[in-house]
């Protein structure tokens, strides 16, 4: 498996709202409340196991800080921009909005 860019992250379709971090790609979601964001970490959840792809979730009061990498490639690939859209759809149909990046 090959690694891309973070350019080419950026680049990719529907990964809006993340940005990169070293080897790493992250996204801040402003959930309001604890109870939103333990709706969104379940969501996360199931769509990693689904892509047996595991990102590193932080849940806080009033935020989800997500990471991806693909540990074994040694960065970013494909399979990190597949979850990353789909952890943006599954955060947008919760009502809830990624940060900017700061």
């Amino acid at each position: 498996m090959s690694t891309i860019t973070a350019e080419e992250f950026h680049d990719a379709a529907g990964a809006g709202g993340w940005h990169v971090e070293g080897d790493a790609a992250v996204a801040t979601y402003a959930t309001g409340s604890f109870a939103k964001g333990v709706e969104l970490v379940v969501e996360i959840g199931r769509l990693a196991d689904a892509a047996n792809h595991h990102p590193d979730v932080d849940l806080r009061y009033p935020s989800v800080r997500v990471l991806l990498t693909t540990h074994d490639a040694g960065g970013l690939t494909d399979r990190d921009v597949a979850l990353a859209r789909q952890v943006s759809e599954a955060a947008r149909g919760l009502g809830i909005e990624a940060q900017p990046e700061v």
